[in-house]
């Protein structure tokens, strides 16, 4: 694995983990109760929205093309 595809895995996985992290927030920050939270609905939602991330920084990550123009 080239230097420049590990930057990139750690780039779009840091940024997936951070999308995960903020829609599973927001779901659980709707409910009124820990009791009312749909977990399933919850983590699918994250864990969906983290795969779109993924997808999204095959398209270019800035933090990466940054280090490039360097």
């Amino acid at each position: 694995m080239t230097s420049k595809t590990k930057a990139w895995c750690k780039a779009a996985g840091l940024r997936a983990v951070r999308t995960l992290a903020q829609t599973a927030a927001a779901g659980i920050g709707v409910s009124a109760t820990l009791g009312a939270v749909p977990w399933v609905t919850v983590i699918s939602t994250a864990v969906t929205a983290a795969l779109l991330s993924l997808l999204t920084s095959v398209a270019g990550l800035p933090e990466i093309e940054k280090e490039d123009r360097e």
